[in-house]
């Protein structure tokens, strides 16, 4: 059944700043989805450890402020740096149990110093291997403020049974040059992950499908009120103008044609699971592929950088 992929969404909420526990809950949405043959799991946008919500309710953008200081040393605190090991243990469930894994990580990369974070989209295969690591090219209003701007080395695609299979952070799936270098690739599978909130994913999902002729997946996290841990720097500042749900989840599915498989998921935590046919690819794309027989590539072509950029280049 090359043809066929069962994939499932993992609309959770973190242990919110919190890295260990929320790789506690990442592991176990994995292993319950082992027990029921999921292939790929998804994840939502910096899941681990979570979105920085506390820059529009302590006043962000307010220069040299200490709660936002202190706040974000926090945040770099729990982040993920890949190679220390930190997502060793969801490595080898992957391997054990067979099932790719696209997960949204804050990464604090030793490759850029090790003090700057990015929100990353991170995946790794079936055999447990790491695969890509995408930063995301722009962070979006406030989360520039927490959040560095990434580069293409993460525009990949990836072999997964007869899909090919990218994915995408947030308002970067708006970006239609970071669409099409995917599609490029061959892309028949798109994931976009979110931070949460079907005001995210009503539209878009639906639209790439149809634009793409591709299956898209959206995974979003699911926050509220209740889910600041109690240790939380400056947690009274937070709570007191956090509305009681920050993140409503919104994951669903469209298929080729751009129509629901599954419609937004909201208040509900857990995994969707559905199982999706590769031949709806092919049977879209006979009246439109936009990187094939409906593509002029004489008259517009894009480029794309994919080096990993550094600030140092070191030669011995």
């Amino acid at each position: 059944m090359e043809h066929t992929l069962k994939i499932a969404l993992a609309q959770i909420a973190p242990v919110w700043l919190n890295k260990t526990e929320t790789l506690k809950k990442v592991e176990n949405s994995i292993t319950e989805a082992s027990k029921v043959g999921v292939e790929l799991i998804v994840f939502g946008e910096g899941l681990l450890p979570g979105y920085p919500f506390w820059l529009a309710l302590t006043g962000g953008a307010e220069w040299n402020k200490t709660v936002n200081k202190e706040l974000h040393a926090h945040y770099v605190n729990n982040a993920v740096t890949i190679e220390k090991g930190d997502l060793d243990a969801v490595c080898k469930l992957a391997k054990a149990y067979k099932m790719a894994i696209y997960l949204g990580v804050i990464e604090c990369p030793l490759d850029r110093g090790g003090h700057s974070i990015y929100a990353s989209l991170v995946y790794i295969n079936q055999d447990g291997n790491i695969q890509s690591v995408h930063r995301k090219l722009q962070p979006t209003y406030d989360e520039r403020l927490t959040w560095a701007p990434g580069d293409g080395h993460g525009l990949q695609v990836h072999p997964l049974k007869k899909f090919t299979v990218g994915g995408l952070n947030c308002w970067e799936n708006w970006m239609p040059l970071p669409r099409a270098a995917l599609y490029g690739l061959g892309e028949n599978l798109h994931i976009a992950v979110w931070p949460g909130s079907d005001h995210n994913t009503k539209d878009i999902t639906r639209f790439i499908a149809r634009e793409s002729r591709s299956f898209v997946v959206s995974v979003s996290s699911l926050m509220h009120k209740d889910n600041f841990p109690e240790n939380t720097p400056h947690l009274n500042k937070i709570l007191e103008h956090a509305p009681e749900v920050l993140a409503n989840g919104g994951s669903c599915i469209a298929g080729p044609d751009g129509e629901w498989i599954t419609e937004p998921v909201l208040h509900k935590e857990g995994l969707i699971i559905e199982t999706i046919d590769f031949n709806k690819v092919y049977q879209e794309r006979q009246n439109f592929d936009p990187v094939g027989h409906y593509s002029r590539p004489d008259v517009t072509k894009l480029m794309v950088n994919r080096e990993r950029q550094s600030t140092v280049a070191f030669k011995s």
